[in-house]
């Protein structure tokens, strides 16, 4: 089973999906049926920059000395199949990344209790506006922008996955990323023990653990998809602003 939220009959859902369908309250639907939805609804995404060292090494970027933090607000969460509606840039890249999705509220989390605060793990894409990351050192409106948050499609228990996880990004069906997570430069503990030591993190809060090599940019009419093994598919359009 995998935790969903789902759009049906009008009004949001919260239930598992199994073997194509999606179940709440008792009810059933083909997942053909509703629109899903981000699994989560975050009160902050904390993400790593740099966690992969070639991908530092692709933006001719040092590896930090110590974990790069930065946060994308609620307000750039998306589902699966939403649209990526691209800032007005001259590049905007995808950067497919494994996320933790936070359990229960904790603080100071040390590295060994790490697992009892994971509610499990989905796929993110981390969308980037590379052209106002080169120029303003905060990244506020390079990451932030309104849909560059795409989640999805489900979370996945930890209990249900099988450790190294195969992370892939796919665009217009050329693959273009393509890691296993034993390249993490700090480890899913040692992430947790890092953020919680200076924030309180809530459930539902979601962690993006960095992306790999591979970056690259989006053009309206595009489709990217985040694959990683054991967990699905995250697919999503792009487009222009209207």
């Amino acid at each position: 089973m995998h935790a969903v939220r789902f759009w049906v009959e009008g009004k949001p859902h919260s239930g598992e999906y199994h073997d194509a369908h999606v179940t709440s309250g008792g009810r059933m639907w083909p997942v053909e049926a509703v629109r899903l939805l981000s699994p989560v609804t975050p009160s902050k995404i904390v993400c790593l920059g740099r966690n992969y060292a070639a991908h530092a090494e692709e933006l001719n970027h040092e590896v930090p000395e110590r974990p790069l933090l930065f946060f994308k607000p609620p307000s750039a969460v998306i589902g699966p199949d939403e649209a990526i509606v691209l800032p007005r840039s001259g590049r905007v890249d995808f950067e497919g990344e494994l996320a933790i999705v936070i359990g229960r509220r904790c603080r100071e989390v040390p590295a060994r209790d790490a697992p009892s605060v994971i509610r499990g793990y989905t796929c993110l894409n981390d969308v980037t506006d590379r052209e106002a990351q080169g120029w303003e050192k905060n990244w506020v409106r390079a990451k932030g922008f309104d849909t560059s948050c795409p989640i999805g499609p489900w979370i996945v228990s930890p209990d249900a996955l099988e450790f190294p996880l195969t992370l892939e990004t796919w665009v217009n069906g050329l693959r273009r990323q393509h890691t296993s997570t034993t390249a993490l430069l700090v480890g899913i503990p040692e992430i947790i023990e890092e953020v919680s030591a200076v924030m309180t993190l809530e459930p539902g809060d979601v962690i993006a653990t960095g992306t790999p090599a591979g970056v690259g940019p989006l053009a309206a009419g595009d489709w990217v998809e985040v694959r990683i093994s054991g967990i699905g598919r995250l697919v999503n359009p792009v487009r222009t602003q209207d």
